[in-house]
């Protein structure tokens, strides 16, 4: 997996970051490569020895199977990479790597997610109930001053993965050995956004967590001695979008 360089995706990274008075909300979006190069292909001659790249695994049902948002039948039914309908849960083994492999390269080198398994991840059938979700928790947590950053947000996304041509899948973690179950974590989401046709992955993780925590405090110090420091770099903000309070 390789890191493809997006100025868009930086530029929405830094939106994404805000306190939020008792909170602290840390977004991220980053687009991967699936070619395979050097480690890669290691790590994947060892994830085969559990079974063959084809075979299917089995995921946890979509986090929309039950809520208002839910999928109606003909959506659910729509074919997918595997030729499995997302009503059957699995995806094949090939792309389970590339999305504990994309976790990896995202959260290197304090985490690793090399022990996740398939029941950690869901299939999400629509493209429509994940941006309603995200969109939700985002309004939720900021506020109106998120109406102008998300028509742009998903634009972003649109240009770099085609959306209408992507499987999403969602990583639900287990909360003990991974970044969202740390002291003071209030809420997550992470999206994988595959594009078997481009090779390619988007993946949105975002997490909110208490200021009582001072996770990301030492960041943000950071980013108010910059602007002090260089008054003309404030002028770039314009009134209605996310101040630029933390950095992943």
């Amino acid at each position: 997996m390789k890191l493809l360089e997006n100025s868009s995706f930086e530029a929405m990274s830094s939106q994404l970051c805000v306190e939020t008075g008792e909170s602290r909300i840390i977004g991220r979006i980053e687009s991967y490569s699936c070619k395979m190069a050097g480690d890669d292909k290691h790590m994947f001659k060892q994830f085969c020895q559990e079974g063959e790249p084809h075979v299917l695994e089995a995921l946890s049902p979509p986090q929309s199977a039950s809520g208002p948002s839910a999928a109606s039948p003909s959506q659910l039914a729509k074919s997918s990479e595997d030729g499995e309908s997302p009503l059957s849960d699995k995806c094949c083994r090939k792309t389970l790597f590339y999305l504990i492999t994309t976790l990896n390269e995202s959260f290197r080198p304090d985490y690793d997610f090399s022990a996740a398994r398939s029941h950690e991840f869901s299939r999400e059938p629509s493209i429509n109930w994940v941006a309603n979700a995200v969109n939700s928790s985002l309004f939720s947590a900021v506020g109106a001053e998120f109406n102008s950053v998300g028509p742009e947000l998903w634009n972003a996304i649109d240009q770099e993965i085609a959306l209408q041509g992507c499987d999403i899948y969602s990583y639900n973690p287990d909360l003990d050995s991974d970044p969202f179950g740390e002291e003071g974590s209030l809420w997550s989401f992470n999206y994988f956004f595959y594009n078997k046709k481009l090779k390619r992955i988007v993946f949105f993780t975002c997490r909110s967590v208490s200021v009582m925590s001072g996770y990301g405090q030492g960041c943000l110090d950071n980013e108010l001695d910059m602007e002090l420091d260089d008054e003309e770099e404030m002028d770039g903000f314009t009134e209605g979008r996310f101040p630029r309070a933390l950095c992943v």
